[in-house]
Order: structure tokens, then C-alpha cells, then sequence
């Protein structure tokens, strides 16, 4: 191969990786949305209305409407009470023996497994994971 085509090729290279970089940036990702589908649609459906949830029918008690939990709360958005249930502090009476997971605990062992070696701070993993749910449940409250 001369070295012109390995220029060629190089510089054909190097613009396709700015355009993937330039056209990634150009799409939002909302990690609340990614971490919600990844961890809680399953029991509380896409929407969060869970109707629909695909493990809806394996769970003794039926899994709540996470849209309404502003509406069911005067209007106001639980935000201390949903943090610890996500995180697993508080008992969520509904699932009687705690069908949901622990995602506190889950998240310190992902912390964990990601980092492995590299010094951080597990709470503030968790924290930050719990946080993104939280803010996501916030935004698909019903108006």
C-alpha cells in the first residue's frame, strides 16, 4: 500500500470517527429514561403506568403507577419517599416481603464490579443512579 492511500485512509479514518463523535453529541440520551428501562420497566412497563410491564403478572401485588405519584401526594412529588424506596431503606408495604429489589445494594455491587480497581465513592455511585430515576419519575408525572 503506498503512502498516499495509507493517507487517504488515515484521513478517511479520522472523519468518520469526528462525524460518529459530532452525530452521537447531536443525540440526547436521557440517562433517567436508560437507567428506567434498563432496571424498572419490566415490573412498571415503558410508560410507568404497569399496565403493560411484562413481569406484571410473576408479582404477588400488582406494581404501582409511577405516574401518579405526584397526584396521589396533593399535587406534590415525593421526592425523599421514592429515593428511599428505590434505594431500598424504606419497606414498600405493597410488596409485602420486598418483591422490588434492593437498588442500593445493587448499585454498590455494580459500583464495585465497574471500578474495580480504581478508588471511588460508592455512595456517590448509588446516589447518582437513584438520582437519575428519581428525576425521570418526576418528569412522566401526570399533569
Amino acid at each position: 500500500m503506498s503512502s498516499m492511500t495509507l493517507r487517504i485512509f488515515s484521513l478517511l479514518a479520522v472523519l468518520i470517527a469526528f462525524g460518529a463523535a459530532a452525530w452521537a453529541q447531536d443525540k440526547k440520551v436521557d440517562l433517567g429514561e436508560k437507567e428506567y428501562r434498563a432496571n424498572c420497566a419490566v415490573c412498571h412497563a415503558i410508560d410507568g403506568k404497569a399496565l403493560t410491564a411484562p413481569y406484571r403478572e410473576f408479582l404477588k401485588i400488582a406494581p404501582v403507577d409511577l405516574t401518579v405519584l405526584a397526584k396521589k401526594n396533593n399535587g406534590v412529588f415525593p421526592i425523599n419517599r421514592v429515593y428511599e424506596v428505590i434505594d431500598g431503606r424504606a419497606a414498600v408495604q405493597a410488596h409485602g416481603p420486598r418483591e422490588m429489589p434492593v437498588w442500593g445494594t445493587e448499585y454498590s455491587v455494580k459500583a464495585a464490579e465497574h471500578y474495580i480497581d480504581a478508588p471511588y465513592d460508592p455512595e456517590a455511585y448509588v446516589r447518582t443512579r437513584i438520582l437519575l430515576l428519581v428525576d425521570y419519575l418526576y418528569r412522566i408525572q401526570q399533569k
